[in-house]
C-alpha cells in the first residue's frame, strides 16, 4: 500500500495544482482585460474598445495618444528594468517559451511585472500589438508561484509551467485544445506522459471558468459556414497568399527590430514607434489594438474589399513598427487579422474573375487566419486547432488543413525564422 500511496498522492497534488493554475490563469486574463479598459478610458474617455475609441477621436488626438502612450510604456520599461535588475527574484528568464524549453522554472518576478505594466500602457493607448502574449506570460508566471506554494519536486514545477502556458492560451483565445497543442508543438516540441493530465486539467479549468464568467461562446462569433467545393480551391490560393504574407511579415519584423535597436534607449525606440503608428492612425484608426474588432466585423459581414485592403496594408505596417520598436505584446492576433483580411480580399478578387470560384468571403477569411498563423509560427497543427476552436467552424477543417500545409511549406521554404523558434529543430541541431 505504501508503495502506491506515495505516487498516487504526488499525482493528486499535481492535478490539484494544475487546476489551481487554470484558475489563476483565468484571473490573470480577466485582470489584464480590466487593466486595458482602465488605461483606454484614461487616454480616450471611452470604454467601447480601442478601434471604436480611435474612430471617435479627432486625428490629432489619436496621434497624441499613440505617441505619449508609447513614450510612457518605454519609460516604464527602461526605469522598471533598472529596478528589476537591482532586486531580481525568481530567476533570470523573462520569456515563458525559453523557460519551458530549457526546463527551468525561473521567470523573473520583477521583470515580468515591469513588462506586463508596460504592455498594459502600450496596448491601452493603441499600439498595434496583441494583448494575449502578456496574458500568457502572466499565466505562466503565476503557475510558477503555484509551484512554489505547493510542495513538489522540480520536475513537477516544470509541468506546472507548461500548465500555465496551456491555460493562458486556453483562456486568452477560448481555445483549450489549442493551448495543449501550443505546448506540444511550440513550447516543448513533445509532451511527457506525466504532463498530459495536468495540462489537460489546467487548460480545461481555465476555459471552463472563463466560459462560466463570460458565456460559452467562441472568441469570434459568426454564421455557420458550410463546406463547399470552392473552399478547397480557395484554400490552396489563400494558403499561398498567407505563406507569402507570413514570410514577408517575419522578414520585415526582423529588419524593423534591427533598425530600432540602433536607436537610443527603450524610451526613444518605443516613442518613435508610437509616433509612426500614430501617423498611420491619423488616416486609418482601425490600426489601433490587436485587430480583434475588425476581424470580427470581417467574419460577420461582407465588407467592402477596398476598405479591408486599406486596413490590411496599414495594419501590416503598424504591427511591424509597434513590435519592431520593442513594445511588449504579442503578434498572434494581428497575424490572424492579416489572414482574415487577405482571405476576404482574395475572395472578392476571385469573384471578379469568376463568381463561381470564390465562395463566401467569411469562410475564406477563416481559412486565411489559419494560413497566416501557420506561416508566422511554423506550427500548422496548432494553427488548425486554434482557428477552428476560435471560430467554431469545424466544417472548414479540410480547407483549413490544405491552407496551413501550403502556407507552412512556402514560409519554411524561404528560410524565415519563425516567431517562437522551433523546439524540435533546435533539439535536433
Amino acid at each position: 500500500m505504501n508503495r502506491t500511496a506515495g505516487p498516487a498522492t504526488a499525482a493528486a497534488r499535481l492535478w490539484l495544482a494544475a487546476a489551481a493554475t487554470g484558475v489563476v490563469a483565468t484571473l490573470a486574463t480577466l485582470a489584464f482585460h480590466a487593466g486595458i479598459r482602465a488605461i483606454e478610458y484614461l487616454s480616450t474617455a471611452s470604454g467601447s474598445g480601442l478601434v471604436a475609441a480611435a474612430r471617435g477621436l479627432s486625428p490629432g488626438h489619436r496621434f497624441l495618444v499613440s505617441s505619449v502612450g508609447a513614450m510612457l510604456a518605454g519609460l516604464v520599461l527602461q526605469g522598471g528594468g533598472q529596478w528589476a535588475a537591482r532586486g531580481a527574484s525568481g530567476g533570470t528568464h523573462i520569456d515563458y517559451i525559453d523557460a519551458a524549453r530549457e526546463g527551468k522554472v525561473a521567470l523573473n518576478d520583477r521583470t515580468t511585472l515591469v513588462r506586463s505594466f508596460s504592455s498594459l500602457i502600450s496596448v491601452g493607448t493603441g499600439a498595434s500589438i496583441g494583448r494575449e502574449g502578456p496574458m500568457v506570460q502572466l499565466a505562466a508566471w503565476l503557475a510558477t508561484w503555484v509551484g512554489r506554494i505547493f510542495p513538489m519536486p522540480p520536475a513537477d514545477r516544470n509541468v506546472l509551467l507548461a500548465c500555465g502556458i496551456a491555460a493562458g492560451i486556453g483562456s486568452a483565445y477560448h481555445a483549450p485544445v489549442a493551448g495543449m497543442v501550443f505546448v506540444l508543438e511550440l513550447a516543448l516540441g513533445f509532451l511527457p506522459r506525466r504532463s498530459v493530465v495536468p495540462v489537460l486539467v489546467a487548460a480545461g479549468t481555465s476555459s471552463g471558468l472563463l466560459a462560466w464568467w463570460t458565456g460559452p461562446l467562441p472568441l469570434y462569433t459568426m454564421p455557420s459556414m458550410p463546406l463547399v467545393s470552392t473552399n478547397l480551391g480557395m484554400a490552396i490560393l489563400e494558403g499561398a497568399l498567407g505563406g507569402v504574407l507570413g514570410w514577408l511579415f517575419l522578414r520585415l519584423l526582423e529588419v524593423s527590430r534591427r533598425v530600432f535597436l540602433g536607436i537610443g534607449s527603450p524610451t526613444v525606440r518605443l516613442a518613435l514607434g508610437g509616433v509612426l503608428v500614430g501617423l498611420i492612425s491619423v488616416g486609418v484608426p482601425e490600426v489601433w489594438g490587436n485587430g480583434y474588432s475588425v476581424v470580427s466585423q470581417i467574419l460577420r459581414e461582407d465588407s467592402a474589399w477596398s476598405w479591408v485592403a486599406l486596413i490590411l496594408a496599414a495594419k501590416f505596417a503598424a504591427t511591424i513598427l509597434s513590435a519592431g520598436s520593442g513594445a511588449i505584446g504579442g503578434v498572434f492576433t494581428p497575424t490572424l487579422f492579416l489572414g482574415a483580411a487577405s482571405g476576404h480580399v482574395l475572395s472578392h478578387f476571385a469573384a471578379m474573375v469568376d463568381p463561381a470560384l470564390s465562395g463566401d468571403p467569411r469562410a475564406v477569411g477563416v481559412i486565411g487566419m489559419a494560413a497566416a498563423l501557420a506561416a508566422v509560427t511554423h506550427a500548422p497543427l496548432m494553427s488548425i486547432v486554434m482557428v477552428l476552436e476560435m471560430t467554431n467552424q469545424f466544417s472548414l477543417t479540410v480547407p483549413v488543413m490544405f491552407a496551413c500545409g501550403v502556407a507552412y511549406a512556402i514560409s519554411t521554404r524561404f528560410g524565415a525564422m519563425p516567431l517562437y523558434g522551433n523546439p524540435i529543430e533546435g533539439r535536433a541541431a
